[in-house]
């Protein structure tokens, strides 16, 4: 047991390391400008993004980074900033100004960095006129509720915010706004990431009343009568104040996977990754990872044993029962574990690259055949856990839950299923 978690667990280091923030950064630096350098940051990896940043640009910059509690790292000259997340707080607000004024009066001359990363949408609460801090929270705690996928999220929050959808990219101008983004969403797009302050989109308001309607999402009323209204309309991607500007995505979770595959495949175990943008209810995707696992194991096929199947994405955890902790990697394990409960030869590890899933200190869990098992010793039982959305207790009681802390970076959900042998 412990060797097949050293192994997944190294898969994981493999899959964090190839998005190192000075890895990612040193191939998409910009050229330097006449005037002045900005570097505004946001995201859960931001801080060490900014660090990496000041080491590879060589000379003083000015700005504003926000990133999670806790998940701060010294920069020289940047100013770091902490808010609350899933759900924003005040702190996030005063971010939200800082990052305005830092970008106000700049020139055509000037060079604003945008370093974007997954965790952005929650840090930067930015009410429009009319609404109000609760009023976010209340909008972020029912999309989070809701089991719709990202895009969806991201695309209604857009309609309810001042500084998302490429409205913080706007305030800039005219100064030459570039940025470097890392990937934490299905498909890699960039507008998508951190719900886009610094990338605009098509995606209107008549499309997100669309999205609330078809994912039947209760909104605060305050909320969906700023989305109906012209006040809600965001900038378009051809608006003149964009044309000079440039997008990079530096790292991702195609290139995570395909690091952990030359991993897994160096230490003489064949890798498939099944795909890097996985969306979906995490317990389906769950119990269908479970039933290839199953087939390789009793079968052979799709894949001869061993081998690891990776996989990344974001899913989503529509919640049903009241007081479960967890995550959508945990939930995903959960159903994975109930789903092989008593096969041999199958080993897990579900986690999320930034070091923390959901709101608790672990990134996600371990889990093999004996797993459910172990919960019926303890008096439980993995499906009245999964019920009441509690997995995070589940990987508690059965002792498996993984916990490498911060890991300065964030290409979102990693799943790697190890099986041994056809048995």
């Amino acid at each position: 047991m412990q060797d097949e978690r050293a192994f997944l667990t190294g898969l994981f280091e493999a899959a964090v390391a190839a998005a190192d923030p000075e890895l990612a950064l040193r191939a998409a630096l910009p050229e330097k400008p006449k005037g002045r350098t900005i570097v505004i940051g946001l995201g859960k990896g931001a801080a060490q993004l900014a660090a990496a940043f000041e080491r590879l640009w060589g000379e003083p910059v000015e700005g504003v980074v926000v990133t999670r509690y806790g998940y701060a790292a010294p920069c020289q000259h940047l100013r770091v900033m902490e808010a609350a997340h899933p759900v924003p707080d005040a702190a996030g607000r005063q971010a939200s100004a800082a990052l305005f004024e830092a970008v106000s009066g700049l020139g055509p001359d000037d060079l604003v960095v945008a370093l974007v990363c997954g965790g952005g949408s929650a840090l930067l609460p930015a009410p429009p006129e009319g609404l109000t801090l609760e009023d976010e929270q209340a909008l972020n705690r029912a999309l989070l509720g809701s089991g719709a996928p990202i895009g969806v999220m991201n695309a209604i929050r857009k309609h309810a915010s001042r500084i998302k959808g490429g409205r913080l990219a706007a305030a800039c101008a005219p100064a030459k706004v570039v940025s470097l983004i890392v990937s934490d969403v299905p498909g890699d797009d960039p507008a998508q990431v951190a719900s886009g302050p610094t990338v605009p989109d098509r995606v209107d308001a008549a499309a997100a009343l669309a999205m609330i309607e078809a994912w039947n999402i209760t909104l605060p009323e305050p909320i969906l009568a700023h989305i109906r209204s012209a006040a809600s309309a965001a900038p378009m991607p051809d608006d003149p104040c964009f044309a000079a500007n440039e997008v990079h995505v530096v790292a991702s979770a195609r290139l995570s996977l395909e690091a952990a595959a030359r991993k897994a495949e160096e230490a003489g175990v064949s890798a498939a990754i099944l795909s890097d943008s996985v969306e979906g209810e995490a317990r389906d995707v769950g119990y269908v990872h479970a039933a290839i696992a199953r087939e390789i194991a009793t079968r052979g096929r799709p894949f001869a044993p061993p081998v690891v199947l990776l996989s990344g994405g974001e899913t989503t955890v529509t919640l049903r029962g009241d007081g479960g902790r967890g995550g959508r990697n945990t939930e995903f394990l959960l159903a994975f574990a109930h789903a092989i409960d008593g096969q041999r030869g199958i080993h897990a590890l579900a986690a999320d690259t930034d070091g923390i899933d959901g709101t608790e200190d672990n990134a996600g869990a371990f889990a093999d055949g004996t797993t459910a098992g172990m919960l019926r010793d303890s008096g439980e039982d993995a499906m009245t856990l999964l019920s009441r959305n509690d997995a995070w207790g589940a990987f508690d009681r059965a002792g498996e839950l993984f916990v490498p802390g911060p890991t300065g970076t964030n290409v979102n959900d990693f799943r790697a299923i190890l099986v041994t042998a056809q048995g």
